[in-house]
Parts: structure tokens; sequence; C-alpha cells
């Protein structure tokens, strides 16, 4: 079943999920604000029609789903006329940036039927699938800390701090792999270019049963570190998305024993871990189709964006009071 796809805002992000919903067969047309970006990607894409508002691509019964790839702060009220317009909807992170807003969307998907999915991309990279799949099979054994650096210098907004920015994908992440909330956080930051909108903010978090972790993010860093480090009781898993070929993911079996109550450190070489060639976007794109055809519960759906945004809004708060936030219950 081909599912009839538009697009929300070809800026950034939208005209990379442009090329894969093309290459997918699936581009039934678009939207931008602007003008010039409604020339150009026309030209570009002959055959996916050029709508001149969002009411139109929402009037238009031949489109199944929308994909919304807007600024963070017009997603809720477009997933929200989406979904009342009948159409399956993809919006990029954040799911929009109030917890109730959230959480009445996901209900209101529930109600109308319709997939709501969250872009949360890194659920969808070869190699986090296969780190996932090792912790899982109980490779590296009980998780004791997981710890993720998201920094580079740029991009720089003023609408949106770091922590908004770039740390759900690290936020997602982590869920996935405690499959549980933190009861604790803890996140500190600070503003240096524009008042109130946090340049780094580095966040900890206490899951419990003795499971901590941390994200660092920042864009005044001078380079780009983009790395998840997943420490076991039997072993160490480190993606670096900045790496190439057998370097992004792998493994270390370091171990810590004892001699006269001294720790005695049995330092291992990394051992590459296989993973898939898949671009994570053309992956993501196509689960959301794949889902939309079949009814299928989405990897990212509301409510993982619900539990993501929820954390970012603990961390937020946290920020903000200069104090700890806990889960409430």
């Amino acid at each position: 079943m081909s599912i009839s796809c538009a697009v929300l805002g070809t800026g950034y992000w939208g005209k990379n999920i442009l090329r894969n919903l093309d290459a997918l067969g699936v581009l039934s047309g678009f939207h931008d604000a602007d003008p010039e970006a409604r020339e150009r990607f026309g030209a570009q894409y002959p055959g996916a029609t050029v709508y001149t508002s969002t009411e139109q691509v929402l009037d238009d019964p031949a489109i199944q789903a929308v994909v919304i790839a807007t600024p963070a702060h017009t997603h809720g009220a477009l997933v929200k006329q989406a979904l009342e317009a009948g159409k399956h909807v993809f919006v990029e992170k954040p799911l929009c940036l109030e917890v109730a807003e959230a959480g009445a969307l996901r209900d209101l998907a529930a109600g109308t039927g319709n997939i709501l999915m969250v872009g949360h991309l890194l659920l969808y990279h070869p190699a986090f699938l296969a780190l996932k799949k090792a912790v899982e099979d109980g490779d590296i054994g009980r998780l004791r800390y997981i710890y993720s650096n998201r920094a580079s210098l740029g991009k720089i907004r003023r609408n949106e701090n770091a922590l908004w920015s770039f740390a759900p994908h690290d936020i997602s992440m982590m869920l996935a792999l405690t499959g549980r909330m933190p009861n604790r956080v803890v996140c500190n930051g600070e503003a240096w270019l524009s008042p109130s909108v946090a340049d780094m903010t580095l966040s900890h978090f206490d899951f419990g049963d003795q499971l901590q972790g941390h994200i660092f993010v920042s864009w005044l860093h001078p380079f780009k570190d983009h790395r998840l480090v997943v420490v076991g009781e039997s072993g160490m898993l480190v993606f670096n998305d900045t790496a190439q070929g057998a370097e992004k993911l792998q493994r270390y079996s370091h171990s810590v024993g004892w001699e006269n109550d001294l720790p005695v450190l049995d330092k291992a070489d990394a051992v590459p871990v296989p993973y898939g060639a898949e671009e994570p976007l053309r992956s993501e794109m196509q689960h959301f189709l794949d889902c939309c055809a079949s009814g299928s519960k989405p990897r990212s759906d509301a409510a993982e964006g619900v539990a993501v945004l929820s954390v970012l809004d603990m961390c937020q708060r946290s920020l903000d009071s200069k104090s700890p936030v806990a889960l409430e219950a």
C-alpha cells in the first residue's frame, strides 16, 4: 500500500525529508512559507504539488500523511490541525513544547486512529540499533552508567536553548536503553550569547537501582563530539557518530580486579561491533510509511515523544530553579 505524503517545511532538515520521501516514491507535495523555497524545490521535484498554504495541504483528500519539519514552536498546533484533518502525522522533534499539550496530542491521535510519530532520528541509526541489541542480549551485563555528549561549534539559536535543540536525541536513546524514566534530574548550564538562552547544559539522571547517566550539550565547543558511552558490569559500548566505519561502534572489555585491597585494571583493545549501512532518515521514513500502511505502533510513537518531552521539562525546571527535580508520580 502506497501512502501519499506532503511535507510542511523545507528548511535545514525538511529538505532531507523531501529527498528521502521522493526516493521512496511517496512525495506528493509540500508547503513552505518562503516563496523562494517553494519555487526552488518545485523545480527540483516537478512531480510534487507545490501548496501555497498549510490549509491547502490539509484540505487535499489525496494527502494521507503529513510530515512536519517546521520550527519547534509551531509543532503542537500543526500536529493538532493535521490529526483533526484525518492525516497520519510525522513531526520532527520535539513533539511540542508543553508536556500537557503533548499528552493531549497523544490522546487525540489515539482517538482518531491515525499514526502520530516523532522524529527521534537516532533510534533508527543502524549503529544505535546494534548497540541496543547488544545491551538487550546482555552482552555487557547489567547497566551501570550511560553518558552522551552532543557538542559542536554551532548551530547557534536564539529561539531555543542548547538543551532543547540537542538533547532530545540523547534523551530518546537513554530512555530506549534503560526502559524507564529517571527518578531525579539535575541540570546546570549557562547563557553567554543571548540572555536566558543556555549555550551549554549538563544534565545528570538518577534512574534508581544504581543506574546513572548524564548528557552534555553545547554549541560553543571547539570540535564536533557526538558520542554515546554505555558502561555495563562486564563491558562497555561506544557509539561515536563522528567516526566512520569500524570505529563508529566499538566494544571494550576492560575489567577491574582487586589485589591486596588495591584496584587492578585489565585493559582491553576496542573491538568493532558490526552494524548496518542504512541511512537513518531513510529507515525512519520507511518505518513511518510501514506504520501508516499497517496501523502498527511506531518505535518513536506519541507516548515516547511525551516521555522525552517530560524529561526535557524536568531538565528545564532544574536549570531554571538551580535545584534537583524529581519525577512526579
